[in-house]
């Protein structure tokens, strides 16, 4: 069997470009689940912490081939908008938990906060596959949830508009 082009397989897998009027109305946002889990550090994270910020929150593993391709993306928005109120958090949903995600850290020089994911906060969240990036307004509300490797530029986009809102 002949392999799969990369960029045919990533034309794929990612989605067409995001467009900006498709965010849907504040009023029709629904609250995001709060969580409280211990990242990479020993510190808890608490996502009704980060309420005023706008928040990526990604569902990923240290196997699963979509996410290797977006964290590099989530990395640069994370050091490209932080100071304009943009807070990532990385949910890992390996079974192994941090022995292998500590290492996959600091391979991919990964500087936001990564919390253990589990079944409840799963179901939460509707996950029933990765990656899923979730983009939350500064409300604590869910904007966009995307299953599968996103369009770079039209997050990125999304991420703006939703640093532009007012709380």
């Amino acid at each position: 069997m002949k392999p799969i082009d990369r960029r045919l397989f990533l034309s794929l897998c990612i989605a067409p470009r995001l467009a900006l009027d498709t965010l849907p109305p504040k009023a029709q946002r629904k609250i995001a689940p709060d969580f409280t889990l211990t990242d990479a550090t020993g510190q808890s994270v608490t996502l009704s912490a980060y309420k005023g910020k706008v928040v990526l929150l990604d569902f990923w593993a240290t196997w699963c081939g979509g996410c290797k391709v977006e964290i590099p993306w989530y990395v640069e928005f994370d050091r490209k908008y932080r100071s304009r109120g943009l807070a990532v958090i990385g949910v890992s949903m390996d079974d192994q938990g941090m022995k292998v995600v500590k290492p996959f850290l600091v391979q991919k020089n990964i500087g936001y906060a990564v919390v253990i994911g589990n079944e409840v906060l799963a179901k939460k969240y509707n996950l029933e596959s990765m990656p899923l990036t979730l983009l939350i307004d500064r409300n604590g509300r869910i904007a966009v949830s995307h299953a599968g490797v996103v369009n770079k530029d039209g997050f990125e986009s999304y991420i703006k508009t939703l640093l532009l809102e007012q709380s």
